[in-house]
C-alpha cells in the first residue's frame, strides 16, 4: 500500500479481551481530533493479539508457549515493518505480558512517565530491556526456570536515554537528582560498577539504591522536584500506584503512557498504551474505561499528527464530564464506554468553521 508523501500512519495494535473496544474508541477519537488535518491514516494490525486470559482457556503450557511466541514474533515484525516506513507512532491495548517482554527485550524498550502535582515532577523511566521481567521459560515437569540477562551496553543505554529525556522535559537543564532503583544485590557488583564507570565519564552523579531504600525515603522524606527515577520494571510496576499518589494527581486506570524502543531501527517510533490491563471480565459489555486511550489519542494527534492543543482540548473535556457525572462503573459511575466516548466527542465537536464548538476547549490550532 502507497500512502500520500504528507500522509501519516498510525499503527494500531489490538489485543483480546476489551482490546476491540479501546481500538475503536482510539480511531474515533484520533478522527476527531485530526479533523481538518487530512491524511491521517490508522492501520490495524492483522492479528488479534492473546491477552493473558484467553491464553490460559488453551489449558496446554506448550500450546501456550507456541501462541505467545507467535504473538511476540508477529508484534516485532509489526514495529519494525512501520518504522522502516516511517510510522512514528504506534497505539497497542494490552497483550499478554510474557509476549510483550519478550519484543521489548529485543527491542529494548523503556516506559516514560512524567508525573507532577503541586509544582513538583518526577520522570520515572522504566527499563523494560533487562531484568526480571524479561527472559525465556524453560519448562520441566512441576518446574519453570527463567532465565535473563543484564548488560552494561544496554544499562548505558537506558541511562543515556533518561538523561536525554530528562532534558527534553526539562528543558533549563536542572534536574534535581538521578536515582536509580535496581536490585542490584544480586549481580555480584556488576551493574553498581557500570553505573559508577557510566556516571564518571558522563560527568553525572547517579544514586543507585536498592528498592527499599528507595521506598523508604519516599515515605520517609520523599523524592526531591526534578528527580529522574531508572528504575528495574519489576519495582517501577508495583510501585506506579504509590508514585502516583505522591507525584500524580490521577488514577492509575486513567493514565496512559508511552514505551520508546532504544534499538536504532527504531530509535523514531513510539508506542503508546493503557496503564490498565485487558480486563476480559469486561469484554464485549462496553463498560470498560476509555479515558486512557482517549489521552492516548490525544497525545498521538498533538505529537505526530500536528493537532497543536489537542492534548490540553482532551483534558478540559474530560473536566467537562467530570462535573456533568459521566463516567464508566468502575469511577462510580453509571455510563458505558460508547456514552463517554459519545459524550466526550460531544464536547469537543467541530463547528461548521473547523473549530470546537466549545470556545473554552480550544487547545490550539
Amino acid at each position: 500500500m502507497t500512502h500520500e508523501p504528507d500522509a501519516l500512519v498510525v499503527g494500531l495494535a489490538v489485543g483480546r479481551g476489551t482490546g476491540p473496544e479501546l481500538a475503536d474508541v482510539f480511531e474515533r477519537v484520533l478522527g476527531a481530533l485530526t479533523t481538518g488535518h487530512p491524511g491521517v491514516t490508522v492501520e490495524r494490525s492483522p492479528r488479534l493479539y492473546h491477552s493473558y486470559a484467553s491464553l490460559r482457556a488453551e489449558r496446554d503450557i506448550a500450546r501456550i508457549r507456541e501462541l505467545t511466541d507467535a504473538d511476540a514474533d508477529h508484534y516485532e515484525r509489526f514495529c519494525r515493518t512501520h518504522a522502516e516506513r516511517g510510522t512514528t507512532a504506534v497505539f497497542r491495548t494490552a497483550v499478554n505480558a510474557q509476549s510483550l517482554y519478550l519484543v521489548r527485550e529485543r527491542l529494548r524498550a523503556v516506559k516514560v512517565d512524567l508525573l507532577g502535582a503541586d509544582g513538583r515532577s518526577l520522570l520515572l523511566v522504566r527499563d523494560q530491556a533487562q531484568g526480571f521481567y524479561t527472559g525465556e521459560n524453560r519448562h520441566a515437569p512441576g518446574e519453570v526456570t527463567r532465565t535473563m540477562t543484564f548488560g552494561r551496553e544496554t544499562t548505558e543505554a537506558v541511562v543515556r536515554y533518561a538523561l536525554r529525556r530528562a532534558r527534553q522535559e526539562w528543558p533549563d537543564g536542572r534536574i534535581g537528582r538521578v536515582v536509580m532503583a535496581y536490585k542490584f544485590h544480586l549481580l555480584d557488583g556488576a551493574l553498581d560498577a557500570w553505573v559508577a564507570d557510566l556516571a564518571t565519564r558522563l560527568g553525572v552523579e547517579i544514586g543507585l539504591f536498592q528498592p527499599d531504600t528507595v521506598n523508604r525515603d519516599l515515605v520517609t522524606h520523599g523524592l526531591p522536584d526534578r528527580t529522574l527515577l531508572i528504575a528495574g520494571n519489576e519495582w517501577a510496576d508495583i510501585m506506579h500506584v504509590l508514585l502516583l499518589d505522591r507525584f500524580g494527581s490521577d488514577r492509575q486506570e486513567n493514565r496512559c503512557t508511552e514505551n520508546v524502543f532504544l534499538d536504532p531501527a527504531l530509535a523514531s517510533l513510539t508506542e503508546y498504551q493503557t496503564v490498565h490491563g485487558s480486563a476480559d471480565d469486561l469484554a464485549g459489555r462496553d463498560l470498560v474505561n476509555p479515558v486512557a486511550t482517549i489521552r492516548a489519542a490525544a497525545r498521538v494527534a498533538e505529537r505526530h499528527a500536528g493537532c497543536a492543543g489537542a492534548v490540553e482540548a482532551v483534558e478540559k473535556a474530560l473536566r467537562v464530564l467530570d462535573e456533568r457525572g459521566i463516567s464508566t462503573p468502575d469511577l462510580g459511575g453509571r455510563h458505558s464506554t460508547t456514552a463517554v466516548t459519545d459524550a466526550l466527542l460531544g464536547v469537543l465537536e467541530p463547528g461548521a468553521d473547523g473549530t470546537p464548538a466549545d470556545a473554552a476547549l480550544v487547545g490550539g490550532s
